[in-house]
């Protein structure tokens, strides 16, 4: 499994200053198999992206919105392989590994709603260095005694499984052209589609990416926590 980790492609987004945070995880998207290329590679790999707040860290984004916490997303290509980025962030986030058995199957909707401590970077763009994007570099579970505020964005979720429209419509342009240029997108608008998913090596998903969460998959059905 692969992780690209980005806030957004608006240069006018207001990105939280680099630092550890407490977070909680709320939103879950499905990307889903799309063709991704590193060093000249191209692979179709299966994405997802999840997105945290900062309870503790508000600001105005919108006057008609008042205070809202800052947000930050990380891409995964779903997949628990030893190597993946996906299981070495979820074995950091639990505060232990996988057993074999274990890792066959992890149902990474559990993760919405569970707190955890995320350190975060601000990282050159590929396609403009004099331009930032905000990185997760690090997720781990909370401190002895550490407290993480209630949730305060509502949840969110879409999945193949049972896609939702309205949920779809409410991302970002960018998400969405992202969603649409997938293979499981395709077979919605054209059911007699076959799915072909290749994983891969994770070394090829490291690159920067942009928000929101995973999910229904099938992929991954025990408990994480």
């Amino acid at each position: 499994m692969a992780i690209y980790a980005e806030t957004t492609n608006n240069s006018d987004f207001v990105q939280v200053e680099p630092g550890t945070y407490v977070a909680r995880c709320y939103s879950m998207i499905e990307i889903g198999t799309i063709e991704t290329e590193y060093k000249g590679i191209k692979k179709m790999q299966h994405k997802v992206n999840i997105t945290w707040e900062l309870p503790t860290e508000l600001a105005v984004f919108k006057e008609e919105k008042g205070p809202e916490p800052y947000v930050v997303s990380k891409n995964y290509t779903l997949s628990m392989y030893k190597e993946a980025n996906l299981r070495k962030d979820l074995e950091s986030w639990r505060g232990k590994g996988y057993t074999d058995e274990e890792a066959e199957r992890v149902d990474v909707t559990k993760l919405i709603g569970q707190p955890c401590i995320l350190s975060v970077i601000h990282q050159p763009r590929k396609d403009d260095a004099s331009k930032n994007y905000v990185a997760i570099s690090s997720i781990s579970k909370l401190m002895k005694d550490q407290v993480c505020p209630d949730q305060i964005n509502p949840t969110r979720l879409l999945s193949f499984d049972n896609f939702n429209w309205d949920t779809f419509n409410s991302l970002s342009d960018y998400m969405k052209d992202k969603i649409k240029s997938s293979r499981e997108f395709q077979m919605l608008q054209e059911p007699g589609l076959t799915r072909d998913v290749e994983t891969g090596n994770d070394e090829l998903n490291d690159m920067p990416f942009i928000f929101t969460i995973p999910i229904a998959l099938g992929i991954i059905s025990q408990l994480i926590f």
